[in-house]
């Protein structure tokens, strides 16, 4: 929730000015969270204009609006969290890895493993030899270390 642009946004506005945004989903990620922004703006004396929705705070009934809007905008949000880790799940089942793949093939992880258990390369020699970022190579070396070192459950 922490949003340190939207925070020094809010903390400049002045009286009379207005914070446009194209809809209202792209300023907060909840409803209790809208309405804290509105206040926070109605304590600065700005006013509030989204592009997408014509509502006007100023008034009970823009209020309202603005409140089942907000609302309509959480719930699409979960329903899209919710479908997401559904269709997550289903390609797990499935068999298929998600996320990027690695830079490294097991042979040239064990390898560069391997070089940096000699202590005469460095883990930035290393990217730069097998052409691939830093991490990939710390990430590399961390899960040779998990494998050699198995945890003990008490």
């Amino acid at each position: 929730m922490r949003r340190p642009v939207l925070d020094k946004l809010l903390r400049n506005l002045k009286r009379g000015d207005t914070l446009v945004v194209y809809k209202l989903d792209r300023i907060a990620r909840s409803l209790k969270h809208l309405l804290s922004i509105i206040d926070r703006l109605q304590d600065r004396g700005a006013d509030f204009h989204s592009l997408t929705e014509h509502i006007d705070t100023n008034t009970p009934a823009g209020r309202l609006m603005l409140q089942m809007l907000g609302a309509f905008a959480e719930f699409e949000r979960e329903m899209i969290r919710e479908r997401t880790r559904s269709g997550m799940q289903a390609a797990k089942k499935r068999g298929v890895r998600l996320g990027r793949p690695r830079s490294l093939d097991p042979v040239q992880e064990r390898q560069a493993v391997a070089q940096w258990r000699t202590g005469r390369y460095t883990l930035t020699a290393l990217a730069h030899q097998y052409g691939c970022h830093l991490s990939s190579i710390k990430r590399a070396v961390y899960r040779a270390d998990q494998v050699s070192q198995p945890r003990l459950i008490d």
